[in-house]
């Protein structure tokens, strides 16, 4: 999958579970957005590989692409990291969100992801689409819908908040 249809996959995901949460929306979406990108930093070419390009480099030269960054052994390590370090429970929950959102896209590619690892073992979903392809674009006008469709709600929300 592209980096937009990942950015949107985590705003996608995380704004239809602000709607069942007491998190803050605004800031469970923004960190959906985040960790909706975070599993490709093991590639230099993606959008956050662009820019920490010392730690692609190091994830992709020691583990590879689609490894430890899309497996569930990085999401529990990432949970770790962020209970020490960020103390704000929507922040948390957004990224982690995002970054599930991230792992299931890219099962639906034909290149799948190693959800498991350390096991080699690749976890794809029945149907796949090319990277960048016409799938991949009704995918993208779908999580958009999502969005808009949530994004009203929550939108509503803060405006009769501070009414």
């Amino acid at each position: 999958m592209t980096g937009k249809t990942h950015i949107m996959g985590g705003i996608a995901a995380t704004a239809a579970f602000a709607q069942t949460s007491n998190y803050d929306p605004a800031i469970m979406i923004a960190a959906g957005a985040l960790g909706g990108m975070i599993p490709d930093i093991c590639h230099g070419g993606s959008k956050i590989g662009r820019k920490l390009p010392w730690l692609s480099k190091f994830i992709n030269g020691v583990f590879g692409h689609r490894t430890l960054t899309h497996s569930i052994l990085f999401l529990i390590i990432i949970n770790g990291l962020l209970l020490l370090f960020i103390p704000f429970e929507s922040i948390r929950i957004g990224i982690l969100i995002g970054m599930a959102s991230h792992l299931l896209l890219d099962a639906a590619t034909k290149n799948g992801i190693k959800l498991l690892y350390p096991l080699d073992i690749t976890f794809r979903l029945p149907l796949t689409m090319k990277t960048g392809g016409a799938l991949e674009s009704i995918v993208l006008t779908g999580l958009t819908l999502v969005v808009l469709y949530y994004g009203k709600d929550i939108l509503l929300h803060y405006l009769y908040q501070y009414k």
